[in-house]
């Protein structure tokens, strides 16, 4: 018996509505997987990542950064708070962070608590736009257009600065907003070059002193320290002769192709350039991924929330 053209037309379309079904329904269920995978275990899987950067003068001993960044603190994130106690076995000799310390407005005794440990050592920091400004919720879709910007129609909410900061100084912590600072640690005079977010256009560089009034015995390195790394900040800090740069802002892209390739930066680097050490006109970069995410958009994909100890390393090893 023969089937009629009609017929079977009509049973191929059934069976391709079948598969697209299913098609539709797995990719579905691959979505939810990878949404909730990248909330629930990569929003959390925390790790330490190591960075050797051959910048101190020869005969140099080698000294110990723990770079953090971009936290986005909010209350009750035990297991973010648990980690950045442990980092105090690390016993870095310097604390460097570059800013975005909150999510909430009611975060700061949460961070305050969380950088404990690590305030025993020395530090510095400079602020990000999200120790100013609460984050709002936004369309993640913006970020492929270029970095964020509020709208005019937005009224940013004030967050606790001035107590964070307070915070800090009151435990030893020295701030790089738009100053130029030295600290001698170890045998090794640090200066400083650092500007408060160029993300918000709040940066004024106050570059180094000049070479002759460094009137000391000791090995010495140049250091510039911002939130947000766009190119006009990182040419300024390499005219100004620095040896090495330490920035965060770009959460390494935050979600990423597998491999960790970013994406987006949030400023004008190239994604390429959004986690890790790269070079600007022959000075290294270390761009942190940070530790935290705005609280609207919880997730991370191929880019786990990092801390970075950063080895200095003299020039001739």
């Amino acid at each position: 018996m023969k089937t009629s053209s009609s017929s079977t037309v009509a049973a191929s379309a059934a069976t391709l509505a079948k598969v697209t079904g299913s098609v539709a329904a797995a990719g579905v269920v691959a979505g939810a997987a990878t949404a909730a995978y990248a909330h629930f275990y990569e929003l959390n899987n925390f790790k330490v990542r190591h960075e050797t950067l051959p910048v101190l003068p020869a005969g140099t001993p080698d000294f110990t950064i723990l770079h953090i960044s971009d936290m986005h603190m909010i209350p009750g994130q035990t297991k973010k708070h648990n980690f950045m106690h442990s980092l105090a076995a690390i016993q870095p000799d310097l604390v460097i962070n570059t800013g975005d310390n909150l999510s909430h407005m009611g975060a700061l005794p949460s961070l305050v608590d969380a950088l404990d440990p690590l305030f025993d050592f020395p530090g510095v920091y400079v602020p990000g736009s999200n120790c100013y400004f609460a984050p709002e919720l936004k369309n993640p879709l913006r970020y492929f257009k270029g970095p964020s910007k509020r709208g005019p129609e937005e009224e940013p909410q004030a967050l606790p600065t001035q107590r964070m900061h307070d915070a800090f100084n009151a435990r030893g912590w020295i701030d790089l907003i738009n100053r130029y600072e030295t600290l001698s640690i170890n045998g090794l005079r640090l200066e400083f070059s650092g500007v408060d977010d160029p993300h918000i256009g709040y940066d004024e560089h106050p570059g180094f002193a000049p070479s002759a009034t460094q009137i000391t015995d000791e090995p010495s390195v140049r250091l510039g320290v911002a939130h947000a790394p766009y190119l006009r900040t990182l040419n300024a800090f390499v005219d100004d002769g620095a040896q090495a740069i330490f920035a965060g802002h770009t959460h390494g892209g935050q979600v990423c192709l597998p491999g960790g390739r970013a994406l987006v930066s949030n400023c004008d680097i190239e994604p390429s350039r959004a986690k890790g050490v790269s070079l600007q006109n022959g000075v290294p970069v270390q761009i942190s991924a940070g530790l935290g995410t705005s609280r609207y958009a919880a997730v991370r994909l191929f880019c786990p929330p990092e801390a970075i100890v950063v080895a200095l390393t003299a020039s001739d090893k």
